[in-house]
């Protein structure tokens, strides 16, 4: 059994003991916010591939590049001194639980677009994180208001278990789509599936159409 093959037997069966540790489950009769599938969590289990990178702030770097007019690479005090977005989202994993209201802060993704400006033939996007993982969306998904790039969850800093110093948050796709560790973001004319994708979950990740695996 290779790596890969090892990672995702883990979240698969981080998957079936779901019910269990720091996931505290709770119930609303009648809740029209929870996607089929789901059910709802209090606290935010931690899911990853297995390692966690400790990415000190001065080292930090984001590279936006590909299919754009006007590549840039941004370290942290760049990426502070981009106007500041706050966000209140749903957030949906894979393994079937969701955590409402959640209060993000970071920088909009439409603000990204205005500053990297893709060119007329770009149509997908590939996020690329420290610890290697990949995930990629269609660029009409990423031009939304609720997506972003994250630093701070409920007024604090974003913790290294998810995802700190900067995340993607996707609101209106399944959890995997929105990348820890954020390191690239690459615009593209074609398609290039990531991580999970290639291994047989969904390529477009719509938790309202239950729409986890290919």
């Amino acid at each position: 059994m290779d790596q890969n093959d090892r990672l995702t037997k883990a979240k698969e069966n981080w998957a079936k003991a779901r019910r269990g540790g720091e996931e505290r489950e709770v119930f609303y009769e009648g809740d029209d916010r929870l996607p089929p599938g789901q059910h709802l969590v209090e606290t935010w289990p931690v899911l990853d591939l297995g390692q966690k990178p400790d990415i000190p702030l001065n080292e930090w770097s984001l590279t936006i590049g590909g299919a754009v007019s006007s590549p840039v690479t941004w370290n942290w005090t760049d990426f502070l001194a981009q106007p500041q977005f706050k966000d209140v989202s749903d957030f949906h994993c894979v393994t079937s639980w969701s955590r409402y209201d959640n209060e993000w802060e970071g920088v909009s993704f439409k603000h990204l677009l205005t500053v990297a400006q893709p060119l007329p033939f770009a149509k997908f996007v590939l996020f690329k994180s420290y610890d290697d993982y990949t995930t990629n969306l269609p660029l009409e998904a990423c031009n939304d208001e609720g997506v972003l790039l994250t630093s701070k969850w409920n007024g604090r800093p974003l913790t290294k278990d998810h995802g700190g110093p900067v995340r993607m948050i996707v609101p209106k796709r399944y959890a995997w789509k929105g990348a820890k560790w954020i390191k690239e973001i690459t615009f593209s004319e074609r398609d290039e599936k990531g991580f999970w994708e290639v291994r047989g979950y969904s390529n477009s990740a719509f938790p309202w159409k239950n729409d986890r695996y290919g």
